[in-house]
């Protein structure tokens, strides 16, 4: 078989293998080892025994020097397997573009996610990988706090048992001293509520757990003096309960109530010293507003949280959506799932099983680390999945809970794996001075989200968006330059440059094309 009749890839493993670089003779246990792998691509009919003869050719050639011939291989008989391997394979696949090429490309791949695969199982474990020390948490609150299982497993008796005080919080979780007196002196001004399953997920030993960070208010939130910019609700709400900074899209504040109050919450300060269900009156002035705008075709209903919100109250709320004809697709932001998952029941899937079948539902939810997804939220979310049309994540970028590459990575392959797409990425508000000590730079979100590509799924890879009057996208530009018809990009998860041949402006301008080009 000539050397010619291969393709290009395979000459240049030819040319490279019977480079000579050592004229030492190999050693017979090489040259035995290499007519074993010869034997086995000879006699069977598949691709993999002929990639391992060349790459194990390749690996002596690299690292000793050695040729083929001086392995006592010819030319011939290597270029017939080459064929061959090219005629089994069912895309054409060539042994040098295998050899040669893809697995060079999956060795350099693997290289770079090798850290991450070692550093993540400590730095960012999911709470499903911990769920053992979850568990014992789970044994000591219920006593601590009196629970039974009915109460532990029930929306009811998550929300009767909330920790709201700090002699409670003490008792659950071991904080110290200093740090009880600063949860004092923001509870004066601040509300602060966890339930007990979340309070659960607080691993015990780590200063700056995750999840407490995102649950138990510290100093800062007093210290951090300064001037609150207006909220939301004081320059983007047209009508009652409305926000709008979008021509088609709008957002019903529906409720003020959180299972769990957020350290990091946009509303803050807005929250209210007590629970409240609004009116129907109220609701019904932002229906109205909705009703007049014909150009509005996606509503979310958020809050608060949305699926705080009665199950009466919630199938009413849908169904007057529903009814409205320019209203096309409906939005329920919640962070019930990972803060008290005992809240979805068959009643609550039903009810949002029916609004989806009328007209799409998606479920956006806030998770911010791996350690918020146990074996409980996922169950949560895989029966949410398969009643709406999607559930979608709105991470928010918080320092010490996930603004490094291995947490991200981490949440994102988690949740993805829990049924809930990774959506937005949002740079932490600057609108309230209360958690500045939670912001990240933006240069190091878009290091973050910029390290994700061709290292994850590409549907694991979230958006990452800053909210300043509306959601405008972060991300880094991989376009370096135009020049003679071409783009010249770059690789974000390796740098490399490249070339990409871009359509001529005046060609692509040009009308008389496809079925044009023949109209008189």
């Amino acid at each position: 078989m000539s050397i010619n009749a291969l393709d290009t890839f395979t000459t240049d493993l030819f040319e490279k293998l019977f480079t000579v670089k050592n004229d030492a003779a190999p050693s017979d246990e090489a040259r035995q080892t290499i007519a074993e792998l010869f034997r086995q691509a000879e006699a069977e009919t598949l691709t993999g025994p002929i990639v391992a003869l060349f790459a194990a050719l390749e690996k002596f050639h690299d690292d000793r020097g050695w040729t083929p011939e001086q392995l006592g291989m010819t030319r011939d008989g290597l270029a017939a397997l080459a064929v061959k391997h090219e005629q089994i394979d069912e895309h054409r696949v060539t042994v040098g573009g295998r050899v040669g090429k893809a697995l060079a490309i999956v060795d350099a791949a693997q290289e770079r996610v090798a850290e991450y695969l070692d550093r993540h199982p400590r730095e960012a474990p999911s709470g499903i990988e911990v769920w053992d020390r979850m568990l014992e948490n789970q044994a000591r609150i219920k006593k601590v706090l009196g629970m039974s299982e009915d109460d532990w497993n029930s929306y009811s008796g998550q929300l009767r048992h909330a920790i709201e005080s700090v002699e409670t919080l003490s008792k659950v979780i071991d904080l110290p001293a200093k740090a009880v007196q600063d949860v004092l002196r923001v509870t004066k001004t601040y509300r602060m509520r966890l339930t007990p399953y979340y309070a659960s997920l607080i691993l015990p030993g780590q200063v700056n757990d995750p999840v407490l960070l995102q649950s138990v208010p510290t100093g800062e939130m007093i210290d951090n003096a300064g001037v609150e910019i207006p909220p939301v609700a004081a320059d983007h709400s047209p009508a009652r309960l409305i926000d709008q900074f979008y021509p088609r899209v709008v957002t019903i504040k529906a409720t003020n109530m959180c299972a769990m109050y957020c350290t990091h919450c946009l509303r803050i300060a807005h929250i209210g010293a007590k629970d409240r269900l609004y009116g129907k009156e109220a609701y019904g002035e932002a229906l109205q507003y909705i009703r007049a705008n014909p150009e509005i075709r996606d509503v979310l209903v958020t809050g608060g949280d949305s699926l705080v919100l009665p199950n009466s109250m919630l199938k009413w709320l849908l169904g007057e959506l529903d009814a409205i004809d320019h209203v096309r697709m409906k939005r329920l932001g919640t962070r019930i799932p990972v803060t008290t998952p005992q809240r979805i029941d068959d009643e609550l899937l039903d009810i949002l099983e029916a609004s989806s079948d009328r007209k799409p539902l998606r479920v956006v939810t806030q998770i911010n680390t791996a350690q918020e997804i146990t074996p409980v939220s996922k169950a949560a979310f895989q029966a949410i999945s398969k009643r709406v049309a999607a559930v979608m994540n709105q991470a928010v970028l918080l320092k010490g809970i996930n603004d490094s590459s291995v947490k991200m990575w981490k949440l994102c392959e988690t949740i993805q794996e829990a049924y809930v797409r990774p959506y937005y990425v949002f740079n932490c508000s600057y609108r309230n001075p209360q958690f500045m000590h939670l912001r990240v730079p933006v240069a190091v979100g878009q290091g973050i989200i910029e390290s994700m590509y061709g290292n994850i799924s590409g549907d694991a890879i979230p958006r990452y968006i800053a909210t300043a009057g509306g959601k405008i996208p972060l991300h880094r530009t991989n376009v370096l330059e135009h020049a003679q018809g071409h783009v010249k990009m770059q690789k974000p998860w390796s740098g490399e440059q490249v070339m990409y041949p871009d359509p001529d402006p005046q060609e692509y301008a040009r009308r008389d094309f496809g079925f044009a080009k023949y109209e008189k």
